[in-house]
């Protein structure tokens, strides 16, 4: 069956074929939307976003479902608008995060029919599809299963045996479930928003996606994404994916307090927060004053940044502690010598590495989601933490083209394009290189009447 996450263009004088994924995040605070290709180099070019506010979701969970199309369509239409031509986006990967969801273990095993032939990609999809067949609790769904060791005719401890000969197949699956409301109301907002849902991606894997490195996964690595209104966690050990969860605290909870602490309104609190917003109090000096204008008339508040700071650092310590408790129940506390890294909008706080250091005693780092991009001149702006789910479902979405044995890397010599000037925006595009894009589009870009 053909693979519609991505775009197949019709031949023209420059571009024969190519492929495009489209990833879409849907924030508490924002929902964003990415388009990325493969370049003459095998390499992963974003090649358009937009960003809009999230009016209708909280802690990840839709709550609004007109005011989250609202929301969903300002950011495509935005992503559309940043590359010049009527271009329009059609299907999307999209992010899935909030407390409903959750994880367990499973282990489930396979019998295959061709005792004789070697083990092939056909016979593990056959088997994970048989994971999506489990009873579960009424309410919920299965939304992702990840295989991890595979047992073949009793040998252990197997990470892939494609090509192996064997006839019993066992394996044990990380199973990530999620209540079917909420997931049957972001398919909603999608559809409603004139766009088709690919895959459904849970966010912590796709931050992880972008902002790790596969030494980090083998050596076993904590990723903490905090989000506007969540914090994902995702533990990997051996290259495998070995414990998920949810905190249904994030950046949010940090504004509230400090329009509380403060006596200030919300949007001046989230902007403290951005500006001058610190994890550690410490390194905040008492001088320091930062002065909020009155209401109607009334005289500027003064703010010192310390005790912004131990406003900051109080709800802070309280994430961290719950992200050490989801370390600690994994069983690898003591089997991740690559450490924490902290991504998502919150990781932009000031001295946050320090603060995690010392609750936790390990070492860590900001994680950012454009290592693993093409290395082109709008790369700066992408360089942020708050990017790295968004940049994670574009990135899932070659791998899944990848497996499925795709070839989406456009030939070099359909690519070759003279230097003109970019958009209006960034006159450093490669406008010769999305004036094939505008030519050519399939599934995700149709052109408009």
């Amino acid at each position: 069956m053909k693979d519609k996450s991505f775009v197949e263009k019709e031949p023209t004088n420059e571009v024969k074929r190519s492929k495009i994924v489209v990833g879409l995040d849907i924030g508490t605070t924002k929902i964003a939307c990415f388009v990325g290709c493969k370049n003459e180099h095998n390499k992963i070019e974003i090649i358009a976003m937009g960003k809009s506010e999230s009016l209708g979701v909280m802690r990840g969970v839709v709550s609004n479902i007109e005011r989250t199309v609202q929301s969903i369509s300002n950011a495509v239409e935005l992503t559309q608008a940043s590359v010049e031509g009527d271009l329009k986006i059609n299907n999307v990967n999209v992010g899935i995060a909030g407390q409903h969801i959750s994880s367990m273990q499973h282990r489930g095993m396979y019998t295959r029919r061709d005792a004789q032939g070697e083990i092939t990609q056909i016979d593990i999809d056959a088997f994970v599809d048989d994971m999506y067949q489990l009873v579960m609790t009424p309410g919920e769904e299965i939304i992702t299963v990840i295989p991890q060791e595979y047992i073949v005719d009793n040998e252990p401890e197997i990470k892939d045996p494609i090509g192996m000969g064997g006839v019993r197949l066992e394996a044990n699956f990380h199973i990530i479930t999620g209540q079917v409301n909420n997931i049957k109301n972001i398919k909603r907002c999608i559809d409603r928003s004139g766009l088709k849902v690919k895959e459904i991606i849970l966010e912590p894997i796709a931050s992880a996606e972008a902002v790790l490195s596969d030494e980090e996964k083998e050596a076993g690595v904590v990723l903490v994404d905090i989000g506007g209104g969540t914090t994902d966690v995702a533990i990997f050990q051996d290259g495998l994916i070995r414990h998920t969860s949810v905190i249904p605290f994030g950046g949010n909870v940090i504004t509230d307090d400090i329009k509380e602490g403060c006596r200030i309104m919300h949007r001046h609190a989230e902007s403290l927060k951005v500006r001058f917003g610190s994890a550690l109090a410490s390194e905040s000096k008492e001088n320091e004053v930062v002065c909020i204008p009155g209401l109607r008339g009334r005289e500027p508040k003064e703010i010192t940044l310390k005790n912004l700071a131990s406003i900051i650092q109080a709800r802070m310590e309280e994430i961290i502690e719950l992200v050490n408790f989801e370390i600690k129940s994994s069983g690898y506390s003591n089997k991740l010598i690559g450490g924490i890294v902290v991504t998502g909008g919150g990781a932009q706080l000031k001295h946050l590495t320090q603060l995690f250091e010392y609750m936790t005693g390990m070492d860590t780092r900001i994680g950012y989601p454009t290592e693993h991009l093409a290395n082109t001149n709008d790369l700066d702006k992408l360089a942020s933490p708050m990017y790295s789910t968004g940049i994670g479902l574009v990135l899932k979405g070659f791998e899944a083209a990848e497996k499925s044995g795709l070839d989406f890397v456009p030939k070099q010599e359909e690519l070759k394009t003279t230097q003109k000037a970019r958009t209006h925006s960034n006159p450093k595009r490669d406008d010769g290189f999305f004036k094939k894009i505008r030519q050519s589009v399939g599934e995700f870009f149709d052109d408009k009447d």
